[in-house]
Protein backbone atom coordinates (compact mmCIF):
# COMPACT_ATOMS: atom_id res chain seq x y z
CA UNK A 1 0.00 0.00 0.00
CA UNK A 2 1.13 3.52 -0.76
CA UNK A 3 2.43 5.15 2.43
CA UNK A 4 0.41 8.36 1.96
CA UNK A 5 -2.77 6.34 1.44
CA UNK A 6 -2.04 4.39 4.62
CA UNK A 7 -1.68 7.61 6.57
CA UNK A 8 -4.95 8.95 5.14
CA UNK A 9 -6.74 5.76 6.16
CA UNK A 10 -5.38 6.11 9.70
CA UNK A 11 -6.85 9.59 10.06
CA UNK A 12 -10.43 8.37 9.74
CA UNK A 13 -10.15 6.55 13.06
CA UNK A 14 -8.84 9.51 15.02
CA UNK A 15 -10.69 12.23 16.87
CA UNK A 16 -10.45 15.82 15.62
CA UNK A 17 -7.58 17.69 17.29
CA UNK A 18 -8.35 19.76 20.37
CA UNK A 19 -6.18 22.49 21.82
CA UNK A 20 -5.02 22.01 25.43
CA UNK A 21 -7.06 23.69 28.14
CA UNK A 22 -3.98 23.71 30.38
CA UNK A 23 -0.24 23.95 29.72
CA UNK A 24 2.40 24.30 32.40
CA UNK A 25 6.05 23.75 33.24
CA UNK A 26 6.43 21.63 36.38
CA UNK A 27 9.69 21.73 38.38
CA UNK A 28 10.95 18.29 39.42
CA UNK A 29 14.16 17.01 40.97
CA UNK A 30 17.70 17.46 39.68
CA UNK A 31 17.11 20.88 38.13
CA UNK A 32 14.68 19.51 35.52
CA UNK A 33 11.45 21.22 34.50
CA UNK A 34 8.92 19.16 32.55
CA UNK A 35 6.27 20.31 30.12
CA UNK A 36 2.73 19.11 30.97
CA UNK A 37 -0.50 19.70 29.07
CA UNK A 38 -4.14 18.72 29.47
CA UNK A 39 -6.80 18.51 26.80
CA UNK A 40 -10.28 17.09 26.37
CA UNK A 41 -12.82 17.32 29.18
CA UNK A 42 -11.56 18.78 32.49
CA UNK A 43 -13.88 16.51 34.50
CA UNK A 44 -13.43 13.51 32.22
CA UNK A 45 -11.79 10.13 32.81
CA UNK A 46 -8.09 10.83 33.47
CA UNK A 47 -5.61 9.21 31.10
CA UNK A 48 -1.88 9.90 31.05
CA UNK A 49 0.06 9.37 27.82
CA UNK A 50 3.65 8.12 28.02
CA UNK A 51 5.61 8.75 24.84
CA UNK A 52 8.29 6.55 23.38
CA UNK A 53 12.02 6.78 23.01
CA UNK A 54 13.19 7.50 25.66
CA UNK A 55 13.54 10.97 24.21
CA UNK A 56 10.70 11.07 21.70
CA UNK A 57 8.58 13.78 23.32
CA UNK A 58 4.81 14.12 23.01
CA UNK A 59 3.04 15.60 19.99
CA UNK A 60 -0.41 17.07 19.24
CA UNK A 61 -1.23 13.92 17.22
CA UNK A 62 -1.22 11.92 20.46
CA UNK A 63 -4.33 13.79 21.63
CA UNK A 64 -6.38 12.26 18.86
CA UNK A 65 -6.76 8.74 20.27
CA UNK A 66 -9.19 9.88 22.96
CA UNK A 67 -12.79 11.07 22.75
CA UNK A 68 -12.52 14.65 24.07
CA UNK A 69 -16.08 14.46 25.36
CA UNK A 70 -15.12 11.65 27.74
CA UNK A 71 -11.41 11.90 28.54
CA UNK A 72 -9.18 14.26 30.45
CA UNK A 73 -5.92 13.65 28.59
CA UNK A 74 -2.59 14.41 30.23
CA UNK A 75 0.55 14.49 28.09
CA UNK A 76 4.06 15.43 29.13
CA UNK A 77 7.57 15.56 27.72
CA UNK A 78 9.84 13.30 29.75
CA UNK A 79 13.09 14.67 31.15
CA UNK A 80 15.53 16.01 28.60
CA UNK A 81 13.28 16.05 25.54
CA UNK A 82 10.53 18.01 23.81
CA UNK A 83 9.75 21.21 25.67
CA UNK A 84 11.20 19.97 28.95
CA UNK A 85 14.45 21.50 30.12
CA UNK A 86 17.42 21.16 30.19
CA UNK A 87 17.35 19.76 26.67
CA UNK A 88 19.16 16.48 25.89
CA UNK A 89 20.38 16.24 29.49
CA UNK A 90 20.98 12.82 31.04
CA UNK A 91 21.87 14.17 34.47
CA UNK A 92 19.49 12.72 37.09
CA UNK A 93 17.55 11.18 34.24
CA UNK A 94 16.63 7.58 35.04
CA UNK A 95 13.56 5.36 34.86
CA UNK A 96 12.96 5.93 38.54
CA UNK A 97 13.14 9.71 38.09
CA UNK A 98 10.41 9.38 35.43
CA UNK A 99 8.27 7.23 37.72
CA UNK A 100 8.63 9.94 40.36
CA UNK A 101 7.70 12.60 37.78
CA UNK A 102 4.45 10.77 36.96
CA UNK A 103 3.61 10.80 40.66
CA UNK A 104 4.43 14.52 40.80
CA UNK A 105 2.08 15.16 37.88
CA UNK A 106 -0.67 13.08 39.49
CA UNK A 107 -0.41 15.10 42.71
CA UNK A 108 -0.07 18.43 40.88
CA UNK A 109 -3.27 17.78 38.91
CA UNK A 110 -5.19 16.26 41.82
CA UNK A 111 -5.80 12.90 40.12
CA UNK A 112 -6.55 9.83 42.22
CA UNK A 113 -6.18 7.10 39.59
CA UNK A 114 -5.76 7.21 35.84
CA UNK A 115 -5.60 5.08 32.75
CA UNK A 116 -1.98 4.77 31.61
CA UNK A 117 -1.51 4.76 27.82
CA UNK A 118 1.95 4.13 26.37
CA UNK A 119 3.74 2.70 23.37
CA UNK A 120 7.21 1.26 22.83
CA UNK A 121 9.37 2.78 25.61
CA UNK A 122 6.10 4.34 26.81
CA UNK A 123 4.77 0.79 27.28
CA UNK A 124 7.90 -0.08 29.28
CA UNK A 125 7.46 2.94 31.51
CA UNK A 126 3.72 2.26 31.86
CA UNK A 127 4.40 -1.24 33.16
CA UNK A 128 7.17 -0.10 35.51
CA UNK A 129 4.99 2.69 36.87
CA UNK A 130 2.04 0.34 37.38
CA UNK A 131 4.22 -2.23 39.15
CA UNK A 132 5.59 0.54 41.40
CA UNK A 133 2.25 2.30 42.03
CA UNK A 134 -0.56 -0.18 41.33
CA UNK A 135 -2.95 1.82 43.51
CA UNK A 136 -2.77 4.74 41.05
CA UNK A 137 -3.61 2.79 37.87
CA UNK A 138 -7.14 1.85 36.80
CA UNK A 139 -6.24 0.44 33.36
CA UNK A 140 -3.24 -0.01 31.05
CA UNK A 141 -3.41 0.43 27.27
CA UNK A 142 -0.12 -0.53 25.65
CA UNK A 143 1.24 -0.56 22.10
CA UNK A 144 4.42 -2.06 20.62
CA UNK A 145 5.61 -3.79 23.79
CA UNK A 146 9.22 -3.32 24.87
CA UNK A 147 10.26 -5.02 28.12
CA UNK A 148 13.79 -3.57 28.36
CA UNK A 149 15.56 -6.92 28.22
CA UNK A 150 18.96 -7.79 26.83
CA UNK A 151 17.47 -10.02 24.15
CA UNK A 152 15.49 -7.05 22.78
CA UNK A 153 18.55 -4.79 22.74
CA UNK A 154 20.57 -7.52 21.04
CA UNK A 155 17.85 -7.93 18.42
CA UNK A 156 17.82 -4.29 17.42
CA UNK A 157 21.44 -3.25 18.01
CA UNK A 158 23.19 -6.58 17.51
CA UNK A 159 22.17 -7.32 13.95
CA UNK A 160 18.91 -9.25 14.36
CA UNK A 161 16.68 -6.66 12.70
CA UNK A 162 19.54 -6.01 10.29
CA UNK A 163 18.93 -9.48 8.78
CA UNK A 164 15.70 -8.07 7.35
CA UNK A 165 17.11 -4.64 6.47
CA UNK A 166 20.75 -5.31 5.54
CA UNK A 167 21.28 -2.12 3.52
CA UNK A 168 19.77 0.06 6.27
CA UNK A 169 21.74 -1.77 8.96
CA UNK A 170 24.93 -1.29 6.96
CA UNK A 171 24.46 2.49 6.97
CA UNK A 172 24.09 2.42 10.75
CA UNK A 173 26.89 -0.10 11.36
CA UNK A 174 29.49 1.18 8.92
CA UNK A 175 29.94 4.48 10.75
CA UNK A 176 31.62 2.43 13.47
CA UNK A 177 35.11 0.86 13.05
CA UNK A 178 35.01 -2.96 12.77
CA UNK A 179 36.77 -3.51 16.10
CA UNK A 180 33.94 -1.71 17.96
CA UNK A 181 30.95 -3.29 16.23
CA UNK A 182 30.56 -6.07 18.80
CA UNK A 183 28.82 -3.50 21.03
CA UNK A 184 27.04 -0.89 18.94
CA UNK A 185 25.33 0.75 21.92
CA UNK A 186 28.70 1.40 23.58
CA UNK A 187 30.28 2.53 20.30
CA UNK A 188 27.54 5.08 19.67
CA UNK A 189 27.66 6.13 23.33
CA UNK A 190 31.29 7.22 22.96
CA UNK A 191 30.33 9.47 20.07
CA UNK A 192 26.97 10.76 21.35
CA UNK A 193 28.68 11.98 24.52
CA UNK A 194 32.06 13.06 23.12
CA UNK A 195 31.52 16.79 23.77
CA UNK A 196 31.83 17.80 20.11
CA UNK A 197 28.38 19.03 19.01
CA UNK A 198 29.05 18.32 15.34
CA UNK A 199 30.03 14.69 15.96
CA UNK A 200 27.24 14.17 18.49
CA UNK A 201 24.67 15.45 15.99
CA UNK A 202 26.06 13.34 13.14
CA UNK A 203 25.81 10.13 15.15
CA UNK A 204 22.50 11.14 16.70
CA UNK A 205 20.99 11.45 13.23
CA UNK A 206 22.34 8.03 12.28
CA UNK A 207 20.97 6.47 15.48
CA UNK A 208 17.54 8.06 14.97
CA UNK A 209 17.43 7.19 11.27
CA UNK A 210 18.06 3.49 11.96
CA UNK A 211 15.03 3.32 14.26
CA UNK A 212 12.77 5.54 12.15
CA UNK A 213 13.49 3.48 9.03
CA UNK A 214 12.04 0.36 10.62
CA UNK A 215 8.98 1.89 12.31
CA UNK A 216 6.41 1.42 9.55
CA UNK A 217 5.49 -1.68 7.62
CA UNK A 218 5.37 0.56 4.54
CA UNK A 219 8.96 1.73 5.01
CA UNK A 220 11.34 1.96 2.06
CA UNK A 221 14.28 1.61 4.45
CA UNK A 222 15.07 5.31 4.54
CA UNK A 223 14.70 6.90 7.96
CA UNK A 224 15.08 10.45 6.70
CA UNK A 225 17.12 13.07 8.52
CA UNK A 226 15.61 14.38 11.74
CA UNK A 227 16.31 17.96 12.88
CA UNK A 228 19.60 18.07 14.77
CA UNK A 229 18.19 19.17 18.13
CA UNK A 230 15.49 16.51 18.11
CA UNK A 231 17.84 13.75 16.97
CA UNK A 232 20.46 14.64 19.58
CA UNK A 233 17.97 14.49 22.46
CA UNK A 234 16.35 11.31 21.16
CA UNK A 235 19.61 9.46 20.54
CA UNK A 236 21.40 10.57 23.71
CA UNK A 237 18.48 9.67 25.94
CA UNK A 238 17.80 6.31 24.29
CA UNK A 239 21.45 5.39 24.36
CA UNK A 240 21.79 6.52 27.99
CA UNK A 241 18.86 4.36 29.07
CA UNK A 242 19.96 1.35 27.02
CA UNK A 243 23.54 1.63 28.27
CA UNK A 244 22.15 1.31 31.80
CA UNK A 245 19.66 -1.45 30.90
CA UNK A 246 16.75 0.79 31.79
CA UNK A 247 18.11 1.24 35.33
CA UNK A 248 16.33 -1.97 36.34
CA UNK A 249 17.73 -4.21 39.05
CA UNK A 250 17.94 -7.29 36.84
CA UNK A 251 17.24 -8.48 33.33
CA UNK A 252 13.59 -9.45 32.97
CA UNK A 253 12.53 -7.27 35.91
CA UNK A 254 9.10 -6.44 34.48
CA UNK A 255 7.93 -10.04 34.02
CA UNK A 256 9.45 -11.07 37.34
CA UNK A 257 7.26 -8.46 39.05
CA UNK A 258 4.13 -8.87 36.93
CA UNK A 259 2.10 -10.34 39.81
CA UNK A 260 1.87 -6.84 41.28
CA UNK A 261 -0.49 -5.84 38.46
CA UNK A 262 -2.47 -9.04 37.94
CA UNK A 263 -5.58 -7.22 39.17
CA UNK A 264 -5.17 -4.30 36.72
CA UNK A 265 -6.91 -4.84 33.36
CA UNK A 266 -4.98 -4.05 30.22
CA UNK A 267 -5.10 -4.03 26.44
CA UNK A 268 -1.99 -4.79 24.39
CA UNK A 269 -2.03 -3.66 20.76
CA UNK A 270 0.85 -5.19 18.82
CA UNK A 271 1.87 -5.07 15.16
CA UNK A 272 2.45 -8.56 13.78
CA UNK A 273 5.45 -7.32 11.76
CA UNK A 274 6.98 -4.98 14.32
CA UNK A 275 10.70 -4.91 13.50
CA UNK A 276 11.67 -2.72 16.46
CA UNK A 277 9.80 -4.55 19.21
CA UNK A 278 9.09 -8.08 17.94
CA UNK A 279 5.67 -9.53 18.95
CA UNK A 280 7.19 -12.39 20.95
CA UNK A 281 7.56 -10.02 23.89
CA UNK A 282 3.91 -8.89 23.74
CA UNK A 283 2.83 -12.52 23.58
CA UNK A 284 5.04 -13.43 26.54
CA UNK A 285 3.67 -10.49 28.54
CA UNK A 286 0.06 -11.47 27.79
CA UNK A 287 0.71 -15.08 28.87
CA UNK A 288 1.96 -13.97 32.28
CA UNK A 289 -0.39 -11.00 32.82
CA UNK A 290 -3.71 -12.82 33.10
CA UNK A 291 -5.93 -9.72 33.08
CA UNK A 292 -4.54 -8.48 29.77
CA UNK A 293 -6.09 -8.69 26.30
CA UNK A 294 -3.58 -9.08 23.45
CA UNK A 295 -4.76 -7.73 20.11
CA UNK A 296 -2.32 -8.68 17.37
CA UNK A 297 -2.68 -6.43 14.32
CA UNK A 298 -1.88 -8.10 11.01
CA UNK A 299 -0.12 -6.09 8.30
CA UNK A 300 1.20 -3.60 10.88
CA UNK A 301 4.62 -2.64 12.12
CA UNK A 302 5.67 -0.56 15.12
CA UNK A 303 4.49 2.98 14.49
CA UNK A 304 1.63 4.55 16.41
CA UNK A 305 0.35 5.91 13.09
CA UNK A 306 -0.10 2.49 11.43
CA UNK A 307 -3.76 2.38 10.30
CA UNK A 308 -4.60 -0.90 12.03
CA UNK A 309 -2.87 0.12 15.23
CA UNK A 310 -4.55 3.55 15.25
CA UNK A 311 -7.95 1.96 14.73
CA UNK A 312 -7.47 -0.60 17.50
CA UNK A 313 -6.17 1.93 20.02
CA UNK A 314 -9.15 4.22 19.38
CA UNK A 315 -11.46 1.21 19.68
CA UNK A 316 -9.87 0.19 22.96
CA UNK A 317 -10.25 3.68 24.43
CA UNK A 318 -13.85 3.98 23.20
CA UNK A 319 -14.68 0.63 24.86
CA UNK A 320 -13.63 2.09 28.21
CA UNK A 321 -16.23 4.87 27.96
CA UNK A 322 -19.09 2.44 27.43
Amino acid sequence: MDKDLGQKRAVQYLYPPRDPFDQRMVPVSGGHTIYVEQCGRPDGIPVIVLHGGPGGGCSPAMRRYFDPEHYRVVLFDQRGCGRSRPHASVTENTTWDLVSDIETIRAELGIDRFIVFGGSWGATLSLIYAISHPEAVRQLVLRGVFLMTQVELDWFYGGGAGQFWPETWARFRDLIPPDERHDMIAAYHRRLFCGDLRIETQFARAWSSWENALASIHSSGSGGEAPGDYARAFARLENHYFTHKGFLEEDGWILKNIDRIQHIPGVIVQGRYDMICPPARAWELARKWRSSDLRMIRNAGHALSEPGISAELVRAMDELTG
